[in-house]
């Protein structure tokens, strides 16, 4: 398969996706030829991700990692083979939001006088939002710092934010979400019929999500005594069930479970209160249901 990556503000985080993934990207002096050491993989390319969906559609690439914005405002007829919510920091949703200066009177995009002048990177998906809500509005495509020309040059921002810590640095309030996006994993419509290729896919899906699905947690393991055992398994959350073992020789069994790991503090001391032994907390590196 040949898959084409993002560059600019996810490559980083998806160049870490695949190293955790087992399928460690190689970059040579030229930042633009890399390859992956796997069998599946025969080309990649680090493109800009507002490119990539409809590269992936006119078939130069099998796979491609895009953002749903870029997707969507591409219009690629392409297949979201998965959901993959990271992005460069936070949980990997991101906004496309309609701002305006933070003293304007707007309070909702249905108060944008006509005529308003908007500043986006995603014109198409903008002037379908305004033609929707009935506005004519004059919709200038930006090159980056799209909210640096308000209010100067432009009346209103649409603008892909993670926080929205950006535009307020910028004196702009947010009055309307037009959508949510996450990054996708797409595959070629033609390339995804194909058995042998949407084999190589899905694997490659499965250790990708596998990564994601581990983030966040920690496998915990523990000795409880057998008169402690229900007290210990009663404040002890798990996936589905904990795993419980019995210890060779002894009145003692193994306990373990994965939990978040913005838990593990209040769990732990939780746990030893409870009777459990030696506990340890163990990093993971892929989930795979």
């Amino acid at each position: 398969m040949s898959i084409a990556l993002p560059k600019g503000s996810l490559q980083e985080q998806t160049l870490k996706l695949f190293a955790d993934a087992d399928l460690a990207v190689r970059r040579d002096s030229r930042e633009y030829t890399v390859s992956i050491d796997d069998e599946r993989i025969s080309k990649v390319k680090i493109l800009r991700p507002q490119e990539i969906p409809k590269y992936v559609e006119e078939g130069y690439f099998d796979l491609g990692i895009s953002g749903l914005d870029c997707i969507t405002e591409s219009g690629a007829d392409v297949v979201e083979v998965a959901d993959m919510p990271y992005a460069k920091t936070g949980t990997g949703y991101m906004q496309l939001v309609v701002a305006v200066p933070e003293d304007s009177e707007i309070e909702s995009a249905g108060d944008i006088a006509p005529g308003s002048r908007v500043t986006t990177e995603f014109p198409n998906i903008t002037r379908r939002y305004f033609q929707e809500l009935g506005i004519d509005v004059e919709v200038y495509y930006s090159y980056g710092a799209t909210e640096a020309k308000v209010p100067e040059l432009m009346d209103v921002v649409v603008d892909l934010t993670e926080t929205g810590s950006t535009l307020r640095r910028n004196r702009l309030r947010i009055v309307d979400t037009i959508m949510t996006s996450t990054t996708k994993l797409i595959a070629n419509r033609q390339s995804w019929e194909d058995p042998a290729k949407r084999k190589a896919a899905e694997e490659v899906r499965t250790l990708l999500l596998g990564v994601i699905e581990a983030r966040g947690r920690v496998l915990l393991s523990m000795n409880v005594a057998k008169d402690k055992l229900e007290d210990v398994i009663a404040v002890l959350p798990a996936m589905k069930k904990p795993t419980v073992a019995p210890l060779y020789e002894n009145d003692y069994f193994e306990v373990s479970t994965v939990v978040e790991k913005n838990e593990v503090n209040v769990i732990i001391p939780r746990l030893k209160a409870r009777g459990a032994e030696d506990i340890l907390e163990l990093g993971i590196s892929k989930i795979v249901h």
